[in-house]
């Protein structure tokens, strides 16, 4: 079972060698880039997912597709260092025909009960936050889940949201691209939204297809919705970032991302049990897989403590 990542923060060429991810290191002083001492070797099999984190790193295309093979996300970083993009194996599930015409077939009323559990684990997520700040207004966000209606018809996730910002930081705009916290709360997301991808297509789900988010030219809809309550938990791990980081560096730095990227591997509890937040993923999306089957929303589960 593939547990580990690689985080490649250095130009190299990664190829693959019997079985194993060969990586050359180069210098960076100019354009000759020449290895830097002996390659390294990764084990393909260990390998969830790749992060490319500069863009003069090569890849062959015999390991791009033998880590699409083996279900290894290859996640890539725009010149900021922000994922952009990810490479994902499809066409994994034995019975994925079955599969994606129950999830085009599902009816409203199923998406929107769906819809109102991913609001409700969302929430609860965050007052979690609140508590373990010991900030006492966690009771009133825990009020707003009453409110929470199939299909959300009310909004609350949204009124929510607003309350949690304003507790959970000072003078925080979430719109604010030029604010280190939502540069760190964006890298978290974009994993966080690349493992889940990876595990809802391992069981035979479309990710475009959502049954809350629709967007017409997004290729993640279905990610989209069971990010949600996955949100906080990278939100914890940011402010966990922020107490130990040099705050006078305003961009992120190479600390930053692999924190961020270390989120996968963080602890979380999901239905009683502790598992990384990769394979807590992968839990969730086999339980919405079993949910569509049977037509039965409270069957599917969420992360709920970390």
């Amino acid at each position: 079972m593939a547990w580990r990542g690689l985080h490649i923060s250095k130009p190299a060429h990664l190829s693959l060698d019997n079985g194993r991810i060969k990586i050359k290191q180069f210098t960076t002083e100019d354009e000759s880039e020449e290895e830097t001492g002996e390659p390294l070797y990764f084990p393909l099999e260990d390998a969830a997912w790749i992060i490319i984190d500069n863009n003069r790193s090569t890849l062959s295309a015999r390991l791009i597709a033998s880590a699409m093979e083996s279900g290894t996300m290859i996640i890539f970083s725009d010149q900021r260092h922000h994922p952009c993009g990810m490479a994902l194996a499809f066409h994994q599930h034995h019975e994925q025909t079955r599969i994606i015409r129950l999830q085009i077939a599902l009816s409203t009323p199923f998406k929107k009960n769906l819809w109102q559990r991913i609001v409700r684990a969302k929430i609860i997520n965050q007052a979690k936050n609140l508590e373990m700040l010991q900030i006492s207004e966690a009771k009133t966000l825990k009020n707003m889940i009453k409110f929470v209606q199939s299909g959300d018809a009310k909004n609350t996730e949204a009124r929510a949201a607003r309350f949690y910002w304003t507790k959970i930081f000072d003078d925080f705009l979430r719109s604010d691209e030029n604010d280190i916290r939502n540069a760190l709360l964006n890298y978290g997301y974009a994993c966080a939204r690349a493992v889940i991808a990876r595990s809802i297509v391992a069981v035979g789900f479309i990710p475009s297809i959502g049954f809350h988010h629709d967007g017409r030219f997004n290729a993640f809809n279905l990610v989209d919705d069971l990010l949600e309550p996955f949100r906080p938990i990278v939100d914890w791990a940011v402010i966990e970032q922020l107490r130990i980081r040099d705050n006078s560096q305003e961009q992120m730095t190479i600390e930053d991302r692999r924190a961020m990227a270390a989120i996968l591997t963080r602890d979380v509890v999901i239905d009683g049990e502790q598992l990384s937040l990769l394979h807590a993923s992968e839990k969730m999306a086999d339980s919405l897989r079993r949910a569509v089957e049977e037509g039965e929303a409270k069957l599917i589960h969420f992360p709920n403590g970390w």
